[in-house]
C-alpha cells in the first residue's frame, strides 16, 4: 500500500505554471518565496512548491538565508518544498537580479522565456511551480529539508520522464486541446518521482515522516490511516492489520514520527476537517462525521486544541482571508 499516493490524493497538487530559462555565465537571480508566489494566484492561500530542472550546463541553488550552495548539472532537479527564497546562478559573483516582477508576469500570462547573463557558459532550466493545500501539505513537508536535489538521468524511466516533460513544455502552444492538462500531470509526475528517489536514498538511521513511509510496518500503518481516516481505528485493530503487536507498532511509530498512531490519526483528521471546512459549505456536524467523529462537541474541542479557534470561526476567518487575497 502506497502511503505517499494516499497523501498526495488528499493534498491535490495543482498548478504547473512554468517557464524556460536560458542563462549565460556569470549570472545570479533571487527567486521569491512561496508566500510571494502565492500572492500572484487567484487564491493566495496556497502553498507553492518550486522546482528547477537543469536541462543543459550547470549552476547552483542556495537558500537566501545562507548555507551551502548546492551544485547542479544537467539532469538534476531541485525542489524547494518549503518555498524558501533562494539564489540561482553560475560563474563569478554578481549582484542577484530579483526575478519576482518577471515571475508575476509568468503567473499572469503563462510560459515565458527568460534570458540573461554575461555571455559565457550556457545553462538551461525549466522552472515550475505546483500548489497544494497549505494545511494538508504539512504532513510530508515536515520530513523534507529546505532543498531536495535528485538526479533523474541515471535510469531509463527518469530519462523518459525528463524528455517527455521537456518536449511537452517546448510544444505547449502547439499541443492543442488538453495541452495544459498534460503539462500539469507531467509536472506532478516529476515532483512525485523526485520524492520517491529522495525517499529511496535516505540513510538507514534517518527518522521523520518520509523515513517512516519507507519502513514496511510504519508505512503500512500510515497507508491504512490515510486510506480510511474516518474508520474507528484502535491501536489493537491497526496493529492486527499491520501484523505487529500493539507495543511493537507503537515503538516503531514513535521511533520515526515521535508520536503515537492514534495521536497522528487525530491530527490528520483535523487537517482534513480544516480543508473541508474552507472548501465546502458542509455543516460542522457533517464535517465532524466525515472525518470520523461521532460527537460534534468532541470534534469542536479537538479542533480548537489544534487550531486555537472553533471550527465555525476557523471557516469564517479563512474565508475572509481568501476574499482579501
Amino acid at each position: 500500500m502506497d502511503v505517499l499516493s494516499e497523501v498526495l490524493k488528499a493534498v491535490k497538487l495543482d498548478g504547473a505554471v512554468f517557464f524556460n530559462g536560458e542563462f549565460s555565465s556569470p549570472w545570479c537571480t533571487r527567486e521569491p518565496d512561496s508566500s510571494t508566489l502565492a500572492s500572484y494566484l487567484p487564491s493566495g492561500l496556497k502553498h507553492v512548491f518550486i522546482f528547477h530542472l537543469v536541462t543543459e550546463g550547470q549552476c547552483y541553488c542556495q537558500n537566501e538565508e545562507g548555507g551551502r550552495a548546492v551544485p547542479l548539472e544537467a539532469g538534476d532537479i531541485v525542489i524547494l518544498p518549503h518555498g524558501n527564497a533562494h539564489l540561482m546562478g553560475n560563474g563569478p559573483s554578481v549582484t542577484p537580479i530579483d526575478s519576482a516582477p518577471h515571475l508575476k508576469q509568468v503567473f499572469a500570462e503563462g510560459r515565458i522565456l527568460s534570458q540573461l547573463g554575461g555571455g559565457g557558459e550556457t545553462t538551461k532550466l525549466v522552472c515550475g511551480y505546483l500548489t497544494c493545500d497549505p494545511q494538508l501539505g504539512q504532513v510530508f513537508l515536515a520530513g523534507l529539508p529546505s532543498i531536495v536535489k535528485v538526479h533523474i538521468r541515471d535510469n531509463p524511466s527518469g530519462q523518459w520522464l525528463e524528455d517527455t516533460f521537456r518536449y511537452s513544455v517546448d510544444h505547449a502552444e502547439a499541443s492543442g486541446p488538453g495541452g495544459a492538462a498534460v503539462i500539469a500531470k507531467l509536472s506532478e509526475a516529476l515532483f512525485v518521482e523526485t520524492l520517491r528517489r529522495y525517499i529511496a536514498n535516505l540513510p538507514p538511521s534517518q527518522t521523520g515522516w518520509l523515513a517512516g513511509v519507507r519502513d514496511p510496518d510504519v508505512g503500512k500503518a500510515l497507508a491504512l490511516l490515510h486510506r480510511q481516516p474516518s474508520h474507528p481505528w484502535t491501536i489493537a485493530a491497526l496493529a492486527n492489520e499491520v501484523g505487529l503487536s500493539r507495543s511493537a507498532l507503537a515503538e516503531r511509530f514513535r521511533r520515526y514520527l515521535s508520536d503515537t498512531p492514534m495521536g497522528y490519526l487525530t491530527r490528520w483528521r483535523l487537517q482534513l476537517a480544516a480543508q473541508v471546512l474552507t472548501s465546502t459549505s458542509k455543516s460542522v456536524a457533517e464535517v465532524a462525521g466525515e472525518v470520523g467523529y461521532e460527537s460534534e462537541p468532541s470534534f469542536n474541542r479537538a479542533f480548537k486544541r489544534e487550531f486555537g479557534v472553533p471550527p465555525a470561526r476557523f471557516r469564517t476567518q479563512t474565508r475572509s482571508l481568501q476574499r482579501r487575497n
